[in-house]
């Protein structure tokens, strides 16, 4: 990851804590919805590691939102 997007990749964890939460489920349960591990789940949150397409199209699904949603980031 770049030094330049750190930031960014930060926001879009914050989005994905934001949904999760307002679902009321846990890491662990988003990460068997998702079929990653919890850990990806914590690093994504994070803003410590990029996503694969595939991984955001399943949090979307999972989440109840669209991808466009987890990059609206907030100021």
């Amino acid at each position: 990851m770049k030094p330049e997007y750190k930031n960014l990749y930060e926001k879009f964890g914050l989005n994905v804590v934001y949904y999760r939460k307002r679902l009321k489920i846990t890491q662990l349960e988003l990460a068997e919805l998702v079929d990653v591990d919890r850990s990806h789940i914590s690093a994504i949150e994070l803003g410590k590691v990029g996503v694969s397409f595939d991984v955001i199209f399943k949090l979307a699904e999972v989440l109840q939102i669209t991808p466009k949603d987890l990059f609206d980031f907030r100021d």
